[in-house]
């Protein structure tokens, strides 16, 4: 996990909270959590990477449109970021 970029990062979220959407679904989530458009020479190779990564899947819903969906080995990454995360970011804890 800590080999992937923010932005495969964050693909590899808006994958997990949806069920097997398609290219242009997760396009249409990430447009709208980055605030600007990404272009399909930004995505789909962002997502080939976490496929070749096996954290996610690529399957087919038909001839033109692929779905994804994470696999057991994302899954555990994401966990593991964020257990990781919530040691570093426990509010309840001031720190100094």
């Amino acid at each position: 996990m800590d080999q992937l970029t923010g932005f495969q990062r964050d693909l590899l979220y808006v994958v997990a909270g949806m069920d097997r959407p398609s290219g242009q679904e997760i396009l249409e989530r990430i447009d709208e959590y980055i605030g600007q458009p990404v272009t399909h020479g930004r995505l789909y190779p962002n997502l080939d990477k976490l496929v070749e990564r096996e954290l996610i899947e690529k399957g087919q819903i038909d001839r033109r449109t692929n779905y994804y969906a994470l696999t057991p080995k994302g899954r555990r990454e994401l966990e593991r970021r964020q257990e990781w995360i919530q040691r570093q970011v426990d509010v309840s804890t001031p720190r100094s």
